[in-house]
């Protein structure tokens, strides 16, 4: 069966910020074309992405591990003993696969979990409706063995939330819960060249007294600014499969995923930088037989133009090599291409212009998974 793909491009320039730091605090960076960039891990973008759908739909879910933890609390909260509800939380990792979960000092699985919020609700439960078989199995340490059903535990750890069925889900343990993602998310870096830079700042004490002079802290850190290319790829043939081929949920689904991906930006140091912008340019694109990102278009470091900046020639660049790559292909394979942008012309190689961000998704859902009585035109 041929698979179907929403394709998300865009350009955006980021002012003075940090946006993703490395082990040492130093936005992230990678050489490409011969030129140091600047970059943002898919990671730290999808991650934020991932919060936003959640809001949108109400259904969080939660990547941790923290769910015996979180059985204790919840159980100590229902006036269970701490010293039951503890043993209880642990026995939640027990039982959850026939040789458990491994758990570590703090009562934390040895591994990440990715389950529903509400599931831990559901944990709880199994445990309020088992808790004489953990009373009688308190105090007798690992003799006890698994005291919970594994079956129910497991169900539980197999509920599934759109951004799980949109983001995917790995856990080597209990192959069971595993969900290959719909979505795809590449790392950002900037179109031109670009280098961190170092900032020295200072904190006045207010109470130092008036003959004493200088600073009550001194430090520096990094930050960088340029024009970012983004990049991610929805399957949504793979979406409508891990939705049980609810259409209506993943047309949800992908029009909160791709308005997120443009609207979104990692929170790391926003207190102290504020870049809140939101891309020059978005291009859409549903396509069959495989993704297609643009990021070649940048290999070639872009040059400032003669105002200085490197937007518009980011813009340019990036829209010169779709036409190119449509001459390639002959523009085989894709269904539907769109923009929406700040440039006042349109960019022809770009498909059509829409005026705003917001008519542009609901063009490109619309075109990817017509409405039941749409004929998609």
């Amino acid at each position: 069966m041929t698979s179907l793909y929403l394709d998300l491009n865009a350009i955006q320039s980021v002012p003075a910020s940090n946006l993703n730091r490395d082990d040492l605090g130093s936005p992230k960076s990678v050489r490409y074309g011969n030129a140091n960039r600047i970059r943002v891990s898919s990671q730290s973008w999808k991650r934020v992405v991932r919060h936003g759908v959640e809001r949108d739909l109400g259904e969080k879910a939660a990547r941790t591990r923290q769910v015996p933890v979180k059985v204790r609390q919840a159980l100590v909260r229902a006036d269970w003993p701490e010293d039951l509800a503890e043993f209880a939380g642990a026995q939640v990792a027990l039982s959850a696969t026939k040789k458990g979960l491994g758990t570590e000092a703090a009562g934390h699985t040895s591994v990440l979990l990715f389950l529903p919020e509400a599931g831990i609700d559901d944990l709880v439960e199994i445990c309020t409706a088992h808790r004489a078989a953990l009373e009688a199995g308190l105090g007798k340490a690992k003799k006890a063995g698994a005291l919970l059903p594994s079956d129910k535990i497991e169900t539980v750890l197999k509920k599934r939330t759109a951004s799980i069925s949109l983001l995917g889900r790995m856990l080597a343990e209990l192959p069971g819960t595993n969900v290959d993602g719909a979505a795809q998310v590449a790392h950002a870096f900037t179109t031109h060249a670009s280098e961190p830079q170092r900032d020295y700042f200072t904190a006045v004490d207010d109470w130092l007294p008036d003959a004493d002079t200088g600073s009550g802290h001194l430090n520096t850190a990094e930050f960088s600014a340029g024009v970012f290319y983004r990049f991610a790829s929805v399957n949504i043939t793979d979406l409508l499969k891990n939705l049980e081929g609810d259409t209506k949920a993943a047309r949800t689904v992908l029009a909160s995923f791709a308005d997120h991906f443009l609207m979104s930006l990692p929170q790391a140091k926003k207190n102290s930088t504020a870049p809140h912008t939101i891309p020059d340019l978005a291009y859409l694109a549903v396509r069959t037989h495989r993704p297609l990102s643009l990021a070649a278009a940048f290999e070639t470091p872009v040059t400032a133009d003669r105002a200085g900046g490197f937007s518009r020639p980011s813009r340019a660049a990036m829209a010169d090599y779709a036409g190119q790559v449509h001459r390639l292909t002959s523009n085989r394979h894709r269904l539907f291409h769109g923009h929406a942008g700040i440039d006042p012309d349109p960019h022809e190689n770009l498909g059509d212009t829409h005026q705003s961000f917001d008519a542009l998704l609901s063009a490109a859902v619309n075109a990817a998974l017509p409405e039941p009585g749409d004929d998609g035109q």
